[in-house]
């Protein structure tokens, strides 16, 4: 036992000692070092405190590598609080805050990552934009309805590059969950963005979230988005919210209200093999049949002259 304590605190006592660590820019190598206090260190020596019962040795360690781990995750609250005033005091233009994210992620978003995976990006965007801890549903979901999983940032940064989005532009996140596609989107294109949320405590955090980040610009809906008006969106994202019957709802809403100038929708994740099948629509990305890619949709012109 004791020669597996020396090894762990030989190991901790690395990290405690790397200045490095604690420079605000090392975020990725931070995040790494986190991961593995977490899970190779701490659930390590829970298992031995378990099959060992309490001792002195193993208590005094287990209370050394939360310490550590406290004081790099002190590091990224600075790092957070520092980024959020400068959204805040609109210190950030688009392009210097998406330059910040990236250095601090530590690489271009999404290289090497498939399908739904999330990478350093995804932890320093939800640190940056979340206020506090995210809340349980308290609404039951219809049939259809999706549980709630975040959007990928490298995906979102990927949708403000191909998105173009003009000066009128009004962007809708369906199914927006805590917040960040409609909130991120506004801060990198300057874009006005709307969330349609059916969870109430969901819209209500992220509605926090903006008003913290002082964000007119982006407002969140509660709502079904079957009963929602989407009268003034230009562009649209969907991120399968839901499915089936109440899918083929909501895109008949986005085929109806705004017939006469058309849309643009982007989609992400398994709804898109159902948004193909509109034939109001036309896909325009040359993403083709690659899984969880981002998809591109416009209205067609058949469509637009029917109107």
């Amino acid at each position: 036992m004791k020669s597996i304590i020396r090894e762990i605190r030989a190991d901790v006592d690395a990290i405690a000692g790397d200045r490095a660590l604690h420079e605000n820019e090392n975020f990725r190598a931070r995040a790494d070092v986190l991961d593995f206090l977490e899970i190779d260190v701490l659930d390590r020596v829970e298992s031995l405190l378990l099959a060992d019962g309490q001792t002195e040795d193993l208590d005094r360690l287990k209370q050394f590598v939360e310490t550590v781990k406290t004081s790099l995750e002190d590091v990224d609250e600075r790092v957070f609080q520092r980024l959020r005033n400068d959204i805040a005091s609109r210190n950030h233009t688009g392009a210097a805050l998406k330059q910040q994210l990236v250095e601090y992620a530590g690489a271009a978003p999404g290289k090497g990552i498939e399908g739904e995976g999330y990478d350093h990006l995804d932890a320093l965007v939800n640190g940056v934009l979340l206020m506090g801890t995210a809340p349980e549903e308290t609404r039951a979901r219809e049939m259809g309805m999706v549980f709630y999983q975040p959007t990928p940032a490298r995906i979102v940064l990927e949708l403000i590059e191909k998105g173009c989005f003009q000066p009128d532009d009004v962007f809708y996140d369906i199914g927006s969950g805590l917040g960040q596609v409609a909130i991120l989107a506004h801060l990198l294109s300057g874009v006005r963005a709307i969330g349609v949320e059916f969870e109430p405590a969901f819209y209500e955090f992220a509605v926090r979230c903006a008003q913290a980040l002082n964000l007119p610009e982006v407002a969140f809906i509660n709502a079904d988005a079957r009963e929602a008006s989407f009268a003034d969106g230009t562009v649209f994202f969907l991120y399968t919210p839901f499915e089936g019957g109440i899918l083929e709802q909501v895109l008949g809403k986005l085929r109806d209200e705004p017939a006469v100038r058309g849309i643009r929708l982007f989609t992400y994740g398994p709804c898109t093999s159902a948004v193909e099948q509109q034939r109001w629509l036309e896909r325009v990305d040359r993403n083709g049949s690659k899984a969880n890619g981002l998809a591109e949709f416009k209205t067609s012109e058949q469509a637009l002259r029917a109107a």
